[in-house]
């Protein structure tokens, strides 16, 4: 098939996918804007089209999510294009590596290991075998490998689960919470003085909330979108019951705003 009856047919797939990008990014015949792009600037891209990813599969907005994952399939078909064009990898290189790492990492379906055992066990073979994927990249120490560039409170869970896999961890939440307390005492111990310093106690009293996460066995960032959802759905309540007596949040104050909020808490819970 010619290249521009690959580029107009409906059912291309991936490989009319590959070339509408490689026409982007061609240097003479191509988009100004894809042709001036790099890895960095492409990068923020890609962790925006994930959130958007998980923002649909929260909402249950099952026909936004086919979009929403084409365009964070673009965004890796963008990255490879740009690695052959350094020479560096290509598409088929990315998938057959991920190819490779699924079946390597899952020997009890692709090969001979016995299927019977739980899913816990399933994960402590896995990590098994990714700690093993490091240490052939020369990556010894517990921490290597945790990606810099993670939202900081799902870093911080990796952190803290690297570590407690080499015993550095406490050993229930109750202990977890004793240190909370810590923290608070110390950030509230710095607030009215250095700023430098109040942020970083502010940090120190986030990644203790993080361990507290991973111990009691909940996804903080999926927890913070639904407190963030929980927010948004009663602020906008208060903004219809202020409507409903012909105001604005700008023209109440704050009793009546909380007395209204303390109305869509109570009308939620039925």
């Amino acid at each position: 098939m010619a290249d521009q009856d690959l580029i107009h047919d409906p059912k291309g797939g991936i490989a009319r996918l590959l070339e509408i990008m490689r026409r982007l990014r061609d240097p003479v015949t191509g988009c100004p804007w894809d042709i001036e792009q790099d890895f960095a600037t492409i990068a923020p891209y890609t962790i925006e089209e994930a959130y958007e990813v998980a923002d649909a599969i929260e909402r249950q907005a099952w026909d936004e999510l086919k979009g929403e994952l084409g365009d964070l399939l673009f965004q890796s078909v963008f990255h490879a294009q740009m690695a052959a064009e350094r020479g560096l990898f290509d598409f088929d290189d990315v998938a057959n590596q991920m190819s490779d790492k699924m079946v390597a990492r899952h020997p009890h379906v692709f090969g001979d290991e016995s299927r019977d055992k739980s899913a816990e066990q399933q994960t402590v073979d896995w990590e098994t075998i990714k700690a093993a994927e490091r240490a052939g990249k020369a990556q010894g120490g517990a921490l290597d490998g945790v990606a810099v560039g993670l939202p900081a409170l799902l870093r911080a869970v990796k952190l803290q689960k690297r570590a407690a896999r080499v015993g550095f961890d406490w050993p229930d939440a109750t202990h977890v919470l004793d240190k909370i307390s810590e923290e608070t005492a110390e950030l509230v111990a710095e607030m009215g003085g250095d700023p430098d310093r109040l942020e970083e106690e502010f940090g120190d009293l986030m990644f203790v909330m993080a361990n507290l996460a991973r111990h009691l066995k909940i996804d903080p960032e999926a927890a913070l979108r639904r407190a963030n959802g929980k927010f948004v759905r009663r602020f906008r309540g208060i903004e219809r019951r202020l409507a409903a007596m012909g105001k604005r949040p700008e023209d109440s104050d704050l009793a009546e705003m909380d007395a209204l909020w303390d109305a869509e808490k109570r009308a939620e819970r039925g």
